[in-house]
C-alpha cells in the first residue's frame, strides 16, 4: 500500500508542487502580499506541463499569461503603489478599489473577443472534449487576474465562479489534487473577498 501511494506521489508530483504553490499564491493575495507575484509565476510553470500532459490546451496557454501578468503585477504593485501614494517609498501599497463602469463595459467586450478566439482555436486545432467549457474559464480567468494586478476587488467574485466551475471539469479529467485545490480556491477566493473590502477605496 505504501508503494502504491510513494508511487502515485512520484507519478504526480509536478500537480502536487503546483497545487501547493497554488495555495500559497492565494494566500498572498488575500493578504495583499507582492510574493503574490513570484509564487504565481512559479504555479504558472509547473501547470503548463500539467496541463499539457492533461489535454487541456487552452488551460495550458492560460499558464503563458499568467507568467506574463504575474511580471506585470508584481511591477505594476510595486510602481503602482509608489504612484498612488505620491512616493517613493518601496512600501507604498497600491489600494484596493472597484472596477470603474467605463472598464467593466470594456472588459465584457474583451471577454467576449477572446472567448470567441479561444473557442475557435480549440474546436479547430484541438482535440478538447471540453472546448465550451475551457474556454469558458480560460477568457474569465484572463479577465480576472488582470483584474488582479490592478487591485479591483471584483476579481475575487469571477474567481469564486471560475473555481467551481473548473473543479467540476477536474472531476471529469481525473485530476484529484487539482480538483482539491481548486475547492480551496474557491473557499479562499471567498475569504479574499471578505478581507479586501476592510481596505475598499470606492471609485466611480
Amino acid at each position: 500500500m505504501t508503494e502504491i501511494f510513494l508511487n502515485w506521489i512520484n507519478n504526480n508530483i509536478v500537480e502536487l508542487l503546483g497545487a501547493a504553490l497554488g495555495i500559497l499564491y492565494i494566500f498572498f493575495s488575500i493578504k495583499q502580499n507582492i510574493f503574490t507575484w513570484p509564487t504565481g509565476l512559479l504555479t504558472s510553470l509547473l501547470y503548463i506541463i500539467v496541463f499539457f500532459r492533461s489535454g487541456f490546451y487552452a488551460d495550458m496557454g492560460l499558464q503563458f499569461y499568467y507568467v506574463f501578468i504575474s511580471i506585470y503585477g508584481w511591477y505594476y504593485w510595486l510602481k503602482g503603489g509608489r504612484q498612488a501614494a505620491g512616493t517613493d517609498n518601496a512600501k507604498s501599497e497600491l489600494p484596493v478599489k472597484r472596477v470603474p463602469r467605463k472598464v467593466m463595459l470594456k472588459l465584457a467586450v474583451i471577454f467576449i473577443l477572446i472567448y470567441v478566439a479561444i473557442l475557435f482555436i480549440l474546436l479547430k486545432f484541438t482535440d478538447s472534449t471540453v472546448p465550451f467549457m475551457d474556454t469558458l474559464t480560460t477568457a474569465l480567468s484572463i479577465i480576472a487576474t488582470w483584474m488582479l494586478a490592478k487591485k479591483y476587488i471584483e476579481h475575487w467574485l469571477i474567481w469564486i465562479f471560475v473555481d467551481i466551475v473548473s473543479a467540476g471539469l477536474y472531476v471529469y479529467k481525473s485530476l484529484w489534487p487539482t480538483v482539491i485545490l481548486f475547492i480551496i480556491y474557491t473557499i479562499l477566493a471567498v475569504a479574499g473577498y471578505r478581507e479586501w473590502k476592510k481596505s475598499l477605496i470606492l471609485t466611480r
